[in-house]
């Protein structure tokens, strides 16, 4: 590498892939058929299957690449009630009622990852950090003031505001007008959470197996007939968990999905007397930018990783490197002379309506959009999904409740992105 930036043994390997234990599945042919079949081994994937196998159900969970190489280990690792839109909005499109139910399932997803690490005992080093939502102007720190003060009518969020002459308690940092502090919210070593729910769902007896791409499911009078890429099989029920990695194989899902890629850097270990003085506190953090910012220190508190959405289209992760560490920089100009030593994306899964879905079509179950906000909430829905695959949870999911939009034209190939970036970014720009 010749750019100053980049360390001597820069990577383009996820930070969280290369510092996690390295798993040997079993090499195990195709069985001739299985009660469900899993295709993703992420996040959804796995948590749908951990439910599948306790129930006894045959199960084989399938990855095109390695299982956890989407965005299951390209993630910040930031865990939050996962609904982006406000409660009057969402009031406003369905009702107070259904409303409701979306929020509690958002503060149910939250529970759930705090249940999967103390009664599941998954290593996740899941903290209950806070989050700092940064106002990057002064008439927004004023928004986020009056939405603090008359609080949420679900969620009980204990949030409090940071004005700017307090910020040295939160950050090092003058770029932010203030901001709002939501305690509850924690953060994951990503490292460490996939892997070992990788573990617990081969200990419950499903089989999980990588580099085997599920090519079409034809329906028959029974199920399936499943057709990859090492052969073919039968299996009872499906459950797509591919999110913003579908593809064609479900071209209905694939024109509600949109990939759209997010970027992140890792730096190299700063000195802890400089980590203290800029990140006094270990929450995860964000601002109130348009096109998103999302970043923290690494579990040990040695480096920042830093995050974002930094071009029209989709780049090099070696191009948007240089633009994050920008970004970086002008929130903390005593990191402009650290080095990046990785720079990795992924594509989220985002919808139209900027909510989670899933649902059912006669044994053909999905969950998918998370719009960015899916350790959580990839997590809840899969096992929801892997609950009612098993007969054991009948009731519908209030994400399986709203309805799942597309746009005329779209085919899963969001060419409208550039624009929408565009847009949002001059948004930025005027804080509005």
């Amino acid at each position: 590498m010749n750019q100053p930036l980049f360390a001597d043994n820069y990577k383009t390997t996820p930070y969280w892939q290369d510092i996690a234990p390295k798993l040997a599945l079993p090499d195990t042919g195709l069985p001739a058929e299985v009660d469900v079949l899993v295709v993703g081994g992420g996040y959804t994937g796995l948590n749908a299957a951990l439910q599948t196998a306790r129930e006894g159900l045959g199960t084989l969970v399938l990855d095109a690449e390695d299982p956890g190489w989407g965005c299951s280990m390209r993630n910040g690792g930031q865990l939050s009630t996962s609904l982006k839109p406000s409660f009057s909005n969402l009031a406003g499109r369905y009702g107070r009622e259904l409303a409701t139910q979306l929020c509690v399932e958002g503060q149910a997803s939250l529970d759930y990852m705090h249940a999967l690490s103390r009664e599941d005992g998954l290593e996740m080093g899941l903290r209950e950090t806070g989050r700092f939502h940064g106002a990057h102007k002064p008439h927004l720190y004023e928004s986020l003031a009056r939405d603090c003060a008359a609080g949420h009518p679900v969620w009980k969020t204990d949030a409090f505001m940071v004005p700017k002459g307090d910020m040295a308690r939160e950050l090092g940092t003058d770029a932010y007008h203030g901001g709002i502090v939501n305690p509850h919210h924690c953060s994951i070593d990503v490292s460490k959470y996939h892997p070992s729910l990788l573990n617990k769902v081969q200990a419950e007896g499903a089989m999980v197996r990588g580099k085997c791409r599920v090519v079409s499911l034809e329906r028959e009078t029974s199920g399936f007939k499943v057709l990859t890429s090492d052969g073919s099989l039968k299996a009872g029920k499906v459950i797509l968990a591919t999110n913003g990695y579908s593809g064609p194989l479900s071209p209905w899902l694939q024109r509600r999905l949109i990939p759209i890629g997010s970027y992140v850097i890792a730096t190299e270990e700063i000195p802890s007397e400089t980590i203290d003085r800029l990140f006094p506190t270990d929450r995860v953090l964000s601002d109130t930018r348009k096109l998103v910012y999302y970043y923290r220190l690494s579990p040990d508190r040695k480096r920042v990783l830093f995050g974002g959405r930094v071009s029209l289209s989709e780049t090099d992760p070696r191009n948007s490197a240089l633009k994050l560490h920008r970004d970086m920089t002008a929130l903390f100009p005593e990191l402009g002379s650290v080095r990046i030593s990785h720079a990795w994306m992924g594509f989220v899964g985002y919808t139209f309506d900027t909510l989670a879905h899933a649902g059912e079509d006669n044994g053909l179950f999905h969950a998918g959009g998370y719009c960015g906000s899916g350790v959580g909430m990839a997590s809840y829905l899969g096992m929801r999904m892997g609950q009612k695959a098993a007969g054991r949870e009948k009731s519908l999911s209030a994400f399986e409740k709203i309805p799942f939009p597309t746009r005329p034209l779209y085919q899963g190939n969001p060419w409208f992105l550039a624009p929408s970036v565009l847009v949002y970014r001059l948004r930025d720009r005027f804080g509005i």
